[in-house]
């Protein structure tokens, strides 16, 4: 089993819209068993894989280890992929985590489930927080979504020095430049300067998400944004079986 974080100090990034479509891939493309837990108070990724069924228990019972996982778990309409939902109860989360004085609460949760699952990819809330240390500590591999803009750019480097100063040794990071329109001189440079750097594109695919509450590869795989978020995954793969 492997714990894939998408995370970002900043938000607007294209986290949900990575961990969505990473999940979808995880488990059709490659047949993993995939749980996408969502993190995120604005519970982006719960509405758009979500069945519209009400939640019988709050999402932060799981943190305080009131509910086990398994009884929020469920089955998304994609083959081999759940969905731990999220709701506006975590917004207190970073207070939970800092009450518990655990520093690996949240990584000894996801091994409670582990057994269940292949893949875990987490939907990140923004932010440099006591969340987002317990997170670092509990994936394996963090991809950073980075628009190619100075400020987007300038997150990612501050992600990258907080893991260098606290999480050294213990967290790859992959960055990904997302929401790419190749007409801009300015994503044009960036794209230059990072050859090596994954490409989600700008697309209108991409947008149609939310209408169809749904990830791009279940109704545009052959698209540019389809395209791009299967090479990602494939990349992932790779990257993870050097770990």
């Amino acid at each position: 089993m492997c714990t894939i974080a998408i995370y970002s100090m900043k938000g607007g990034v294209g986290k949900t819209t990575l961990a969505v479509n990473l999940a979808w891939c995880a488990a059709m493309l490659s047949a993993r068993r995939t749980l996408l837990w969502d993190l995120d108070q604005q519970a982006a990724a719960t509405f758009l894989m979500r069945d519209g069924k009400k939640p019988k228990r709050r999402a932060d019972g799981v943190y305080e280890q009131e509910v086990k996982p398994r009884k929020l778990i469920r089955r998304t309409a994609v083959e081999r992929l759940d969905l731990l939902a999220a709701d506006p109860s975590l917004r207190d989360l970073d207070r939970l985590f800092l009450s518990f004085g655990k520093k690996k609460r949240l990584a000894k949760i996801i091994e409670s489930v582990s057994r269940d699952y292949d893949r875990i990819i987490l939907d990140c809330p923004p932010g440099l927080s006591e969340t987002s240390d317990q997170i670092l500590r509990a994936a394996d591999l963090v991809l950073v979504p980075v628009i190619p803009s100075p400020l987007s750019q300038r997150a990612f480097r501050s992600v990258v020095d907080h893991i260098e100063r606290h999480h050294k040794g213990r967290t790859a990071i992959l960055p990904v430049y997302t929401m790419v329109d190749r007409r801009r001189t300015l994503h044009k440079e960036a794209l230059e300067n990072q050859k090596r750097w994954p490409v989600i594109p700008y697309a209108s695919a991409v947008e149609q998400m939310a209408s169809r509450r749904q990830p791009v590869g279940a109704f545009a795989p052959q698209s540019p944004a389809g395209q791009a978020f299967a090479k990602l995954w494939r990349g992932v793969e790779r990257r993870i079986a050097k770990l």
